[in-house]
């Protein structure tokens, strides 16, 4: 979804009111306040709720789930992977609001085809990167042949669902976080 700049800072002003209070507390009156803007132009920038919706949801997708620096799965998969899940899991206040406003989107997504689709569609393209990049280490032989990409593809993105869930409510160490997360990727990529 291409956003325009005045889409993308209204957007982002929604963001922020679903971190804090959660998608209950979102409509077009919160966020003109919180953007310090006429009701009428965020009317304007959005014809409905699920527009705004829409483009939250592509802000928070571009902005809360930054790739390492460099090329990706270099220097190796493994530190690439592992980098990767330390990156976005929540493991400071940055991370966790971002976390938070996932789960409200998801929430959503129970009850509307069309944020459904666009979290699907979302993992779906992440999954597919990370399923190139575990074919690619399988063909230059930092991955045995055996390892099934798209198996792993599947397991890292539940991986990082599930423990992102569980440190919302149980905050553990980053360094013992590193540790066990090098030992999993290390059994998933053998």
């Amino acid at each position: 979804m291409e956003l325009t700049r005045r889409q993308t800072e209204l957007a982002d002003a929604a963001l922020r009111i679903i971190g804090r209070h959660g998608m209950t507390a979102l409509s077009f009156r919160a966020v003109a306040t919180e953007a310090r803007c006429s009701l009428g132009s965020v009317q304007k920038a959005f014809p409905s709720k699920e527009h705004m919706l829409a483009a939250s949801f592509t802000r928070l997708r571009e902005s809360a789930a930054p790739l390492p620096p460099g090329e990706p799965g270099r220097p190796t998969l493994h530190s690439w992977l592992v980098a990767l899940l330390l990156g976005i899991l929540p493991l400071d206040a940055e991370r966790s609001t971002a976390q938070r406003q996932g789960d409200a989107f998801a929430q959503v997504a129970l009850s509307d085809a069309a944020m459904a689709a666009a979290i699907a569609q979302s993992d779906t393209q992440v999954r597919h990167l990370l399923a190139s990049l575990i074919a690619r280490a399988r063909s230059e032989g930092e991955v045995p042949q055996h390892v099934d990409a798209d198996t792993v593809a599947w397991a890292v993105l539940a991986l990082a669902q599930g423990l992102a869930a569980q440190l919302l409510y149980f905050h553990e160490d980053e360094a013992d976080i590193h540790k066990r997360l090098d030992s999993v990727i290390a059994a998933l990529l053998d």
